[in-house]
């Protein structure tokens, strides 16, 4: 106990984040091996960024089977930065530590944050454990890779940076953090208007909130459309609101009961509780959870269930201001009573991260998370898939199911299986009967009996459940 006394809360703090970083790049590159990644979405980034190391700036083949640009879905144009690595490191596993390593550095803000607030290091280095251990920081890092998981540390120096007055580096932090994704520069807006109100320092903020709410209404209206060739390939996720932008503006004026409707169904009201709880709903008593309205406003309204949970990416982007709020919000509550917030803020995310966090090892324990914790076990049905995708051709243009996707996406054309078009090879795994973006096990059985009983393919290689067909005869 005397030893453990003497460690300083710095070591700790880089302890834990080390920890992290490493821990989690494993079980990330365990997860793919397990072949529990997927063309939809670590393929995706593999292709945009193999493309851009390859002199074409991330062109992505889309699901109809086109060579397009990848902001024609989303803006994210950080994915540029891992091109020149890429050449370095040409493995999706490049893209998954750096996730990993990113976030896990997160935790150096939220300490210097909680540090000044709270007036002490220990507290500092709660709270940072109080971030790493947060069950959706967790599952934002095993998410397969999105380039707006870097938006969460990104924003979180911004934050530290602001609360400092710090101009220079928050602008750093806060482009890099808008670069991830479209919507992103809402938060930086949203920072803003903190910073008006809650600093009063009223030019600055309102500098701040045009520039974010700015970019985020360029990317939306203009780029995406621009390079789709028109329109949002995500308006249907919120038809049963009013699909676009207007719409949905027309819904609240109209009929705004139905907007609360949607948004605190059931799955919302489970999503808002398991983002609060785990943080002891200390993020309640600080204006800057506010910040976080516009991404829960889109994630609750979207009929995407992914978007309503802790398991996906879509958390990214509420994760900074929610860690924050915290933050201030415990010191808010300790000037007034004598709770230890701090390690309250720790049993919380203990008790949050064991009942829903990502570390498989909870499942050891009664009661503990299970969901995906087998997830970074490779068996041997993925050993047999590995080898079989060794047959194809680093250069040939292959179709493959979802979930042998992401092994096959470092290379100028990679078809979604069943699209087979100018593929000279295709693989799929019947055991994970992949159609497109989706699992069809019928629809998957027939294409491959069809694929078996065309005399322009043969079958390569087959074995328990792994087929490689190769095309003989020119389409």
């Amino acid at each position: 106990m005397a030893r453990a006394a003497r460690i300083s809360p710095l070591t700790a703090l880089w302890a834990a984040i080390v920890a992290y970083a490493v821990g989690f790049s494993a079980l990330s590159v365990l997860r793919n091996d397990a072949f529990a990644t997927g063309r939809f979405d670590l393929g995706n980034m593999v292709q945009a960024v193999w493309s851009t190391a390859h002199g074409h700036p991330l062109r992505v083949t889309n699901l109809a089977g086109g060579q397009v640009s990848r902001l024609g879905a989303h803006v994210d144009p950080l994915l540029v930065v891992f091109a020149p690595l890429w050449r370095l490191w040409p493995s999706a596993n490049l893209l998954l530590v750096a996730q990993a390593v990113a976030i896990a550095l997160g935790a150096l803000p939220v300490f210097w944050l909680a540090r000044k607030h709270l007036g002490s290091a220990r507290a500092g280095v709660a709270f940072a454990l109080a971030y790493l251990l947060y069950p959706a920081t967790t599952w934002l890092t095993l998410n397969e890779f999105h380039p707006v998981a870097f938006a969460t540390p990104a924003l979180l120096f911004a934050f530290w940076y602001l609360d400092e007055g710090r101009p220079a580096p928050f602008a750093a932090f806060a482009v890099m953090a808008a670069l991830s994704k479209e919507e992103i520069g809402l938060v930086v807006a949203g920072f803003g208007v903190w910073y008006a109100f809650a600093r009063h320092r009223r030019i600055a903020g309102s500098v701040i909130a045009a520039a974010g709410a700015t970019w985020s209404v360029i990317a939306i209206a203009v780029f995406i459309p621009h390079f789709k060739g028109g329109g949002s390939p995500f308006e249907g996720r919120y038809s049963e609101v009013g699909g676009s932008p207007r719409g949905i503006v027309h819904t609240a004026l109209r009929d705004p009961g139905l907007l609360f409707r949607v948004a605190l169904d059931h799955a919302g009201t489970h999503y808002l509780l398991e983002l609060a709880l785990p943080l002891a709903a200390l993020c309640l008593l600080s204006s800057v959870a506010l910040v976080a309205l516009p991404e829960l406003v889109l994630n609750l309204l979207s009929s995407t269930p992914a978007q309503s949970s802790i398991h996906f990416h879509y958390t990214a982007g509420e994760i900074s201001p929610l860690v924050a709020a915290a933050v201030l919000g415990a010191a808010r509550l300790r000037a007034r009573s004598r709770i230890p917030v701090a390690m309250v803020a720790v049993l919380a995310a203990l008790i949050g991260n064991y009942r829903l966090g990502a570390i498989p090892l909870s499942r050891e324990l009664p009661g503990g998370q299970t969901l995906q914790a087998t997830a970074g076990t490779v068996s041997e049905h993925d050993r047999i898939a590995a080898r079989a995708l060794k047959l194809i051709p680093s250069d040939a243009v292959v179709s493959a199911s979802n979930s042998l996707g992401a092994h096959v996406s470092a290379r100028r054309r990679v078809l979604s299986f069943p699209f087979v078009e100018d593929a000279t090879w295709v693989t799929a795994d019947e055991t994970q009967p992949g159609y497109a973006d989706r699992i069809a096990p019928l629809a998957t059985t027939a294409q491959l009996v069809w694929l078996r009983r065309n005399p322009a393919w043969q079958l390569v290689f087959e074995q328990d459940g792994v087929l490689v067909f190769h095309r003989i005869l020119p389409p």
